[in-house]
């Protein structure tokens, strides 16, 4: 292992999901850590936050909507071709309704498990069997604390929803592919984990729903919600030398959580 794990330099990270809140404090640890990063968002995020940033010289920005399978598989072959074979690949986007359960009709299901998990598995092994080639890369997947456990009703209050289940369905099958791809590659050299975030609610509904953010702080053993800085280095973790002899797990950020 490397006398500096946490030495991104000269290194390509592509972070898919890279403009959202959460993926915004991720690209700009790696940024910092030495990395130059290909942000992957839906058409006009990657180019609007690297431009308010001031990351062109670090950041190559890209517009993607992940759930198209044929635009995914273009996006891969073309940004192999300029710029070789990733160190690393992080997957923060996620598909749900934010339907109520006797809402939920089959073509939303069908398409949310689309967009979490088929789509998610193309990009990954396409990306992945490439790593495999060259013989080494790290990949994080995005899963939840509600690919773990249940949501609590009586921190959604009406008129509130529960998170939906076709959320959570997916984000528990997204720990399943990392531990089943960290398996398929390990001997390639490959690492594949998984992270699941707690209650990291985005500033607008820090602003909007304070006492629902209230409810959500009062759950976790550590009493508060998360940062954003916090789920940045766990990235940042999983894919540097530090985690080496890391792959087929499951990263629970999320205050404690998921520990009762």
């Amino acid at each position: 292992m490397s006398s500096m794990p946490f030495d991104f330099s000269g290194q390509d990270v592509w972070v898919l999901g890279g403009a959202g809140y959460l993926g915004q404090s991720t690209v700009e640890l790696l940024v910092k850590l030495g990395a130059h990063v290909v942000c992957v968002d839906l058409p006009g995020r990657a180019e609007a936050f690297v431009a308010a940033k001031s990351l062109t010289n670090t950041v190559t920005p890209v517009s993607l909507d992940a759930t198209n399978a044929a635009a995914t598989k273009a996006f891969v072959s073309t940004w192999l071709q300029q710029r070789g074979v990733p160190h690393g690949l992080v997957n923060m986007t996620c598909a749900s309704t934010a339907k109520r359960l006797d809402d939920l009709t089959e073509a939303d299901f069908d398409a949310v498990n689309h967009g979490n998990l088929t789509a998610n598995f193309l990009l990954v092994r396409d990306v992945g069997n490439a790593m495999a080639a060259r013989g080494s890369g790290s990949i994080v997947l995005f899963s939840s604390m509600y690919g773990t456990v249940s949501p609590d009703p009586r921190v959604y209050e009406s008129p509130a929803n529960p998170n939906p289940i076709e959320y959570g369905v997916g984000k528990a099958g997204i720990q399943q592919m990392a531990r089943y791809l960290a398996v398929h590659w390990g001997r390639k050299g490959v690492r594949v984990n998984s992270l699941s975030p707690g209650p990291f609610p985005n500033p607008a509904v820090q602003r909007d729903n304070p006492a629902f953010v209230q409810r959500l702080a009062a759950k976790v053993p550590l009493g508060r919600i998360g940062q954003a800085g916090e789920i940045a280095g766990a990235v940042a973790f999983l894919l540097s030398n530090a985690a080496s002899y890391v792959t087929g797990h499951n990263l629970a950020v999320d205050g404690g959580w998921t520990s009762w």
